[in-house]
């Protein structure tokens, strides 16, 4: 009752049977008494009949679901008793998500033991470089790039070259010969890590989601979990975004809505469950360099055949 409002009149609203419910605030109103606030996400995508419970116990920041499905098919059934269902279960009752296979492991752990057995040769070469890169405020732009992208390349550098936009802070993880030897010839610092990436193919993704599009985004991981474990905050970005103005600008900037943050996502416009909760893009993003952006960067390359 402490976090009721204020207001006399909801507060017996709220407190009392004949009160008659609680009435439609604004936030404002609603919160003013909240040293706390567990926001509940929720939707109805597959229109079940859906209900929502609220419990006395622990401090939870998961949601626990539960459907009614056959035990033999999986799909939803009334008559089944409510067990637990994944977050990742759809409507039909089926889950949309699956383990990574053996053979997925198989192939990161191949990357894995590369990465780890590389890893002083190729921190001792990149901290000179990141070094002549970085701001004064120790931040780095971060791209990555094979040859079949190179005209994105191009075309953000002639975009900035336009509006005389600086970009000494930029280095370039390009993952093949010909893409490093562009980018050196455009006026960009490039780093190619021929031991982690000499694998990676060399021809632009088709599609979405096609193999040379998933197999690029471990050099997307790579390139970006380096940096950040070398103590610098990093502002990612794919080659097919260009600027209007250099955006380091607004994550610099103490007046800025949200000052206070370790990662600052572009958010993606996909609100499906596979994006849950927070949608965020890994086309564009800031993170600072912390204990906290160090592990979860760090977990991210150790889960890649989740990812990858």
């Amino acid at each position: 009752a402490k976090s009721i409002p204020s207001d006399g009149e909801i507060r017996h609203y709220v407190t009392t049977e004949t009160g008659g419910g609680i009435p439609s605030l604004d936030v404002k109103e609603a919160t003013e008494n909240c040293e706390a606030l567990n926001v509940v996400n929720t939707g109805n995508p597959g229109n079940l009949k859906q209900c929502l419970a609220i419990i006395q116990g622990y401090e939870s920041y998961h949601i626990q679901r539960w459907m009614r499905k056959d035990p033999k098919t999986s799909e939803i059934n009334l008559n089944a008793d409510l067990i637990s269902a994944s977050r990742g279960q759809g409507s039909y009752g089926l889950s949309d998500f699956n383990a990574p296979s053996h053979s997925d492991t198989e192939q990161h752990f191949k990357k894995l033991k590369t990465y780890l057995e590389t890893l002083d040769d190729v921190t001792s070469e990149l901290k000179p470089i990141l070094k002549s890169v970085a701001s004064k405020e120790n931040n780095v732009i971060i791209m990555t790039c094979n040859f079949g992208q190179s005209e994105l390349l191009i075309n953000f550098m002639c975009n900035a070259k336009n509006k005389n936009l600086d970009t000494s802070n930029i280095l370039l993880f390009p993952t093949d010969e010909d893409t490093h030897k562009l980018a050196e010839s455009l006026g960009l610092k490039s780093y190619l890590d021929k031991r982690n990436f000499d694998a990676l193919p060399s021809g632009e993704a088709r599609r979405y989601g096609d193999p040379n599009f998933v197999r690029m985004m471990y050099a997307k991981v790579v390139c970006v979990q380096l940096t950040n474990m070398l103590g610098y905050n990093v502002l990612f970005q794919d080659v097919d975004i260009v600027w209007y103005r250099n955006p380091l600008e607004y994550f610099l900037d103490q007046n800025n809505p949200y000052p206070d943050f370790d990662m600052y996502f572009q958010e993606d416009g996909a609100h499906s469950v596979r994006y849950a909760p927070l949608s965020a893009n890994s086309g564009f993003y800031y993170v600072k360099s912390s204990k906290k952006t160090r592990h979860m960067l760090k977990s991210l390359l150790f889960e890649g055949d989740v990812i990858i």
